[in-house]
């Protein structure tokens, strides 16, 4: 016999409710309610009229859990390791979320071909192409192994199936939007079988101390698609972050039940498939042009790795009746902020041009410490007087003009150091500067315009 059951469900906190309303009863999200209709089978075993599951572990002091096993195990692919905290942990379930085309399948079947040639057997679910086409890009990345499996399969129970043939110490689904579960009489993508399969694939990684990866798609604004509770029954969320256009790849841990958040994993996108970027400040800088107005370089904190980013500012006459405000890898609303500051506390007037603002090499530049940096670009733009090469700015900017001191200033300055700056304009409360650098302190974004030989 089966039973159905209509019900209303939120995507974003998975409550119910018996009929649709506009806002959700328990989060209070809008429009979040999607119909569901699962039909489960009631007879024994099914959680209907028969028995419960059987029990899967006793209580047990903390003091006598076994930990051993359960220690991370290196992928062999350094940046994603770092992100870790030293590779996947066994029985461990992490959610791989990216844009289209940013590169998800490929880092994984890189990832896969790594752990294949350690001598681990790994199962890859296909739910998206076949196993033809999957077999073409590993041609493409030299990632034919003997020890990777593949299984073209939507239907969870077949993949349970495959699972318990090939008896595989690390599996991928890709992705959990495409695969469904038969009882339920919703279709594949859908809040219900989302959440109903994942559960599942927990469940067997958890029994059998399985390390699974869970591919998923993004909505048009970045976040995971399918139902919040989605990234709260995994152990850890990864998200694959980049410009299409641009080869960096930026690899982040949105939740990590297993270490720090604060890791910050670099790919290049090359032919051979995605490198590791070790020392990414070669890379953001490498086609730098010294001696070009509008041109700052700002050490940048991501997490707890420190980036050498470039600044550009372009700032040119406008004719329109609202110039225009443009930023690319920097946050609009702080570039408005600062061209406010600008004109009423450095006599910097922008209000009849146009201004752009640039972050180079595709990467996002969203902590205040990157202020002082683009006021300079584009003061520096303004009066056509670039600023020294060998020179850094690091610094908030507060709208009464000051100058306010950001994290870690120290580590930022060695960075600079390593890669060969010799100044940086700092605020006036900044720590003592690393050797190899020397500070200019300033304590306004008037005093820090005069400072740069920017004052006219």
């Amino acid at each position: 016999m089966s039973r159905v059951r209509t019900a209303y469900r939120c995507g974003e906190c998975g409550a119910t409710a018996p009929k649709w309303a506009g806002r959700c009863p328990g989060c209070g999200a809008w429009n979040t309610l999607v119909e569901e209709i699962e039909t489960r089978s009631t007879g024994p075993g099914s959680g209907g009229a028969g028995p419960g599951p059987a029990p899967t572990g006793r209580p047990v002091p903390i003091a006598e859990v076994d930990t051993a096993a359960w220690a991370a195990r290196p992928t062999g692919i350094g940046e994603l390791d770092r992100v870790l905290g030293g590779g996947f942990v066994p029985g461990s379930v992490t959610l791989l979320g990216g844009e289209p085309g940013i590169g998800k399948s490929t880092l994984i079947l890189q990832v896969l071909s790594a752990l294949a040639s350690s001598g681990l057997k790994c199962l890859l679910v296909c739910g998206e192409e076949s196993v033809q086409q999957v077999r073409l890009r590993a041609e493409r990345l030299g990632a034919l192994r003997p020890r990777l499996w593949l299984v073209a399969e939507t239907a969870l129970p077949h993949i349970l199936s495959a699972v318990d043939e090939v008896a595989p110490d690390f599996v991928v689904v890709d992705s959990i939007q495409t695969v469904y579960d038969p009882d339920l009489a919703s279709a594949p993508g859908t809040v219900a079988q989302v959440r109903e399969c994942a559960s599942r694939l927990v469940r067997l990684a958890k029994e059998r101390a399985l390390p699974a990866v869970l591919v998923g798609h993004v909505t048009k604004d970045g976040t995971l698609a399918g139902p919040r509770v989605l990234e709260h029954v995994v152990d850890t969320v990864l998200s694959f972050e980049g410009e299409r256009h641009h080869a960096l790849r930026l690899l982040r841990a949105l939740k990590h039940r297993f270490g720090p958040t604060s890791e910050l994993g670099l790919f290049e996108m090359a032919e051979t498939g995605l490198v590791g970027v070790p020392d990414p400040g070669a890379l953001f800088l490498s086609d730098r042009c010294p001696g070009v107005p509008g041109s700052v370089v700002v050490p940048t904190l991501d997490g707890h790795r420190p980036l050498l980013v470039e600044v550009q500012g372009l700032v040119v006459g406008s004719e329109l009746a609202m110039p225009r405000r443009s930023a690319q890898g920097l946050d609009p609303g702080r570039l408005a902020l600062l061209v406010a500051v600008l004109q009423r506390r450095a006599g910097i007037n922008l209000a009849r041009s146009d201004v752009f603002a640039l972050a180079v090499g595709g990467v996002k530049v969203a902590e205040p410490a990157a202020d002082l940096a683009i006021a300079l670009a584009l003061a520096s733009s303004d009066r056509g007087v670039a600023l020294a090469a060998d020179q850094v700015a690091v610094g908030e900017v507060g709208l009464g003009g000051e100058i306010r001191q950001v994290a870690q200033t120290g580590r930022r300055l060695a960075e600079a150091a390593r890669l060969g700056f010799t100044s940086a304009l700092v605020p006036a409360s900044a720590p003592d500067p690393p050797p190899g650098i020397t500070v200019r302190r300033v304590s306004t974004l008037g005093a820090a315009v005069g400072a740069a030989g920017l004052d006219g």
